[in-house]
């Protein structure tokens, strides 16, 4: 599979210290194994001249207070709360300034965020997506990528996941629906 690295953006979904670390709270071994894998796209995607795009997931502590419904503390406790070392990304996976660095506070990296702003200005068409959880702000963040009009291709050797049938449920139905998904070595930015 071969993406055009003027019209492409490499998008590494949430791999921080809470998720990938040893010592966060929402730590997943499988996440941490995906860290080498995101770096070494993110370097393949800089030598080509493709943008990277970070996101991190951030709650402030009083986020949720007096929801009706939606409570991500509530499912998961409280994580990657604002400031802390949890929120932060992880050792080896450091933004250079050319990289966007997206804050968002739900699992769609494009709700109430700059990311499609930031990505039509640049104009960026297609997004390769890594990181974790494959299931979850992965998943989410790849279909609304889809439902926006951008190409997402998941690379499937790239993704953190809490069990395998999460992460094989979440390919299958981005490949069925609404995007593609390949591995890292059959990815090229040409």
């Amino acid at each position: 599979m071969e993406l055009d690295p003027s019209q492409t953006a490499l998008v590494v979904i949430d791999m921080q210290n809470g998720f990938c670390h040893p010592d966060g709270s929402l730590y997943a071994p499988d996440s941490e194994a995906a860290v080498e894998p995101c770096a070494q796209l993110v370097d393949r995607a800089r030598e080509a001249g493709a943008s990277v795009v970070f996101t991190r997931d951030v709650h402030p502590p009083e986020q949720f207070d007096g929801n009706h419904y939606y409570d991500e503390f509530d499912r998961w406790g409280e994580h990657v709360l604002e400031g802390s070392w949890e929120a932060e990304l992880v050792d080896g996976l450091e933004p250079q300034e050319t990289d966007l660095v997206v804050v968002k506070h739900t699992y769609d990296a494009f709700y109430q965020t700059e990311l499609a702003g930031w990505l039509d200005a640049h104009g960026i068409k297609d997004l390769a997506i890594c990181g974790t959880l494959a299931n979850v702000c992965v998943l989410h963040t790849a279909s609304s990528a889809g439902l926006r009009d951008y190409r997402p291709v998941l690379i499937e050797d790239a993704v953190g996941y809490i069990e395998d049938d999460h992460r094989e449920y979440a390919l299958e139905h981005a490949d069925w629906l609404f995007g593609e998904v390949t591995e890292r070595e059959e990815l090229a930015f040409a």
